[in-house]
């Protein structure tokens, strides 16, 4: 009793000591997780500061901006041999005198625009008019016009009020008389110059903050570095320079495409007759720097010009095809030529990022948002901290192609899994599909089942989803099955991925692909019996029951040149060893092989040798390449070698002397 009291506390204290180490373990990996806590509470403070110091922080936005777009032109006068104040104050003057310009330009332009409104009263009374007496024939508009009347005339009816006794005359209210005097000289020149302080000092601090900018750009950055990265030079300048090109490339790019969009508007509508043709012009080169909304308010204006300026409605008719040509050739020929989508922005980080610096900064703040969240994205995939960001913002897929499958898989959704590997495969054979994406999926979903993370029914649901992926599939993989010339042209290119995936023929081969011991296991054999009979072979798959005690001599294995038992768990290979002589000596005339699928870290040749010798497999095999190779090979089968079990002392002895008494039994 004593000793068993003894064993049951020293079991308690292990298990005391066990739980102790789970627990510090949690806490350690709890500790080793940076909480995200700081970085929003960071965040936060940062737009709370940009939103109210933006009189401060807009003007330093506006110089920052123009710095990244000056600094290539500042760099090449540096190069040619001009000194750097006269490259650093003869841009920055021509640029800003380029803007005043074209400033002036359009105030102009917006002026005589003002003018000439009333001279197109008379047009747009006249197309009103007959759009109405054309609706009036159908008696719509009339209709329309009648109920919001009768609304009108409803809620602008004054309730009966209900009197008791009379009440008083109202007494007589003294009127107000307010006494107006002519503004003196003075004062009238301070109410048109007080509007104007605002823009000009603003204009006067950006053009000194981008000269001082330009001056001391390498002095800024060095100590930029010295401030955030000193530690880590090389991604410091990496976020720099990465930063400064994709901003500056955007800037300048987009400005050549608005150009090539603004000029041909303008000529465009000066030959149709639109009026102030060079303003509409000018204002789509501004414009189109607003995301998606600017491009349809630059529409928007002349449009409602060729509809007041013109009695008939042909001008408007062909000024709308106008800009519909125009807008075809720059998204899709001008846009994709110069630049593309290399800002690294998705399409809804865009619009997003729109609204949130219209939001904080006003107009200013919608025209710059593109390139100020081109710096949030490269900010986040330089600093760890930020990394949601370009998360959040960037257009790179933040899912590898098999994380991507998996996630459809276990979502239950193979439709949405069949349309991306549709997608995949219009620049890869189905064969490379299921070697590099489907494969290591499964792998994905085995090592969330082996770890626990993956419960029964959800590994059964993913390899209903996976079949139903498969048979979806089957269109493609017979197109390809009927392509008798891929081999050749493969060959001929000379591609390096076609010489991995250049597989033989299987005419006239017969093979069998099991599953090993789960149903993802069956998920892989089906991938692997499909990739054959694209290859011309009778393919047929089993699931894992059949390789049961009771199941697997039901198995019809006559006339098979193969059969490959698909594994995804490595520990299968424990006991894969009696399955392999089963087989054998139910097919002797078939190769027996093994095909444990792994992505990397693949044994080499002699460790891949040993491991067929201690299962006596006819071959082993890690990915689908090597298995459609091996299972349509030529080779002969190996012989299966009889297992010789040591003896146990004394069974011999004892097996003699039983003959012995059998037979004196059978003299007597």
């Amino acid at each position: 009793m004593l000793k068993l009291s003894r064993g049951v506390d020293q079991d308690r204290a292990a298990a005391a000591g066990g739980l102790q180490q789970i627990a510090f373990a949690r806490g350690a990996a709890a500790a080793a997780q940076p909480s995200r806590l700081p970085t929003l509470v960071a965040t936060a403070a940062t737009v709370a500061v940009l939103y109210f110091a933006r009189d401060v922080f807009l003007p330093l936005a506006i110089a920052i901006l123009l710095t990244f777009a000056l600094a290539p032109l500042v760099s090449r006068l540096r190069r040619v041999g001009c000194p750097r104040s006269v490259a650093v104050v003869g841009t920055v003057t021509t640029a800003f005198l380029f803007l005043s310009a074209f400033g002036a330009v359009i105030a102009m332009q917006v002026s005589e625009v003002a003018q000439n409104l009333p001279t197109y009263q008379y047009n747009i009374v006249e197309k009103v008019r007959t759009l109405k007496e054309t609706g009036s024939e159908s008696q719509i508009l009339e209709r329309i016009g009648r109920v919001i009347e009768r609304i009108s005339t409803e809620i602008s009816r004054p309730e009966p009020e209900v009197r008791a006794s009379p009440e008083p005359a109202p007494e007589t209210q003294p009127l107000l008389v307010e006494i107006f005097s002519p503004q003196r000289p003075v004062e009238t020149l301070k109410n048109i110059i007080n509007p104007l302080l605002g823009p000009l000092a603003t204009t006067g601090l950006v053009i000194v903050v981008v000269i001082f900018m330009l001056f001391e750009r390498e002095e800024l950055r060095d100590r930029f570095i010295r401030l955030v990265g000193y530690g880590d030079l090389h991604r410091t300048t990496e976020a720099l320079q990465d930063a400064g090109a994709r901003v500056g490339r955007y800037l300048l790019m987009q400005l050549v495409v608005n150009i090539t969009y603004g000029i041909p508007l303008a000529i465009g509508l000066s030959l149709l007759g639109i009026p102030n043709a060079v303003l509409w012009g000018m204002l789509a080169i501004v414009l189109r720097f607003v995301p998606y909304i600017g491009p349809v308010i630059a529409a928007a204006l002349p449009l409602f010009l060729a509809f007041a300026a013109a009695p008939g409605w042909s001008l408007l008719v062909w000024t709308a095809a106008l800009f519909i040509v125009l807008e075809l050739v720059s998204n899709n020929v001008v846009e994709p030529w110069l630049y593309g989508s290399r800002t690294g922005l998705s399409p809804l980080a865009i619009i997003v990022a729109a609204i949130f610096w219209a939001w904080l900064w006003g107009p200013v703040g919608l025209v710059l948002s593109t390139p100020l969240t081109v710096c949030l994205v490269v900010l986040g995939r330089h600093v760890p901290q930020f990394e949601f960001l370009e998360i959040l913002l960037g257009n790179e897929p933040v899912l590898d192609p098999k994380e991507r499958l998996y996630q459809r898989l276990l979502a239950g959704d193979p439709d949405e899994a069949t349309d991306n590997a549709e997608d995949m495969l219009e620049e890869k054979y189905l064969v490379e599909f299921y070697d590099t994406v489907a494969i290591p999926a499964l792998l994905l979903a085995e090592r969330d089942r082996a770890r626990g993370a993956l419960t029964n029914a959800q590994a059964a649901q993913i390899a209903q989803s996976a079949n139903t992926l498969i048979a979806n599939l089957e269109e493609i993989a017979g197109e390809e099955e009927g392509e008798e010339e891929t081999g050749a042209q493969a060959q001929e290119t000379g591609d390096d991925d076609a010489d991995e995936y250049d597989l033989p023929l299987g005419d006239g081969k017969s093979v069998l692909c099991v599953g090993g011991r789960s149903d993802l296991d069956d998920v892989a054999a089906s991938m692997l019996a499909q990739t054959l009979w694209i290859q011309g072979a009778e393919a047929a798959h089993a699931g894992h029951d059949v390789l049961k005690a009771g199941n697997i001599k039901a198995l019809k294995l006559e006339g098979r040149n193969a059969v490959v038992l698909s594994v995804l768990d490595r520990d299968f290979m424990r006991h894969a060893k009696f399955t392999v002589r089963r087989l054998k000596r139910m097919a002797p005339a078939a190769r027996i092989g093994i095909v444990l699928w792994q992505e990397d870290g693949r044994p080499d040749t002699a460790e891949r040798d040993q491991l067929v010798e201690s299962l006596q497999a006819d071959f082993v095999v890690f990915g689908m390449g090597d298995a459609v190779r091996e299972a349509l090979s030529d080779e002969l089968p190996r012989s299966l070698k009889l297992a010789h079990p040591k003896i146990a002392p004394g069974y011999a002895m004892r097996r003699s002397k039983r003959a012995d008494r059998e037979s004196t039994v059978k003299a007597d």
